[in-house]
């Protein structure tokens, strides 16, 4: 008890309880007007892929239609997409990405 008759209790503490963000996939989806080359730049220079994964990301995606290029929060994810059809759309070319959510 302390001095003035009063019991004290220690307060306990509550952490809330916080969930992970929601993640996105960006999406590259195939064209026939893109060139290779380009696509694989694009990939290394908003994406920081190397040219290896790059070069691999790009063919599954000009193999299968599309493929997913990375997987990240919905802001990062919304700009990515946006800086890279801005690349594209600069130099001229229907590149087209999209970011989804990821199930």
């Amino acid at each position: 008890m302390s001095d003035n008759g009063i019991a004290l209790k220690p307060k306990t503490k509550s952490k809330p309880k916080l969930d992970r963000p929601k993640l996105y996939k960006v999406i590259l989806f195939n064209d026939d007007y893109t060139p290779r080359e380009f696509v694989v730049m694009i990939l290394k220079a908003v994406f920081r892929m190397s040219e290896e994964v790059g070069y691999r990301v790009m063919m599954t995606a000009h193999k299968l239609g599309s493929s997913v290029v990375v997987v990240c929060t919905k802001d990062i994810a919304e700009t990515k997409v946006k800086e890279a059809m801005d690349y594209a759309k600069q130099a001229g070319f229907p590149l087209m990405l999209t970011a989804e959510p990821e199930e």
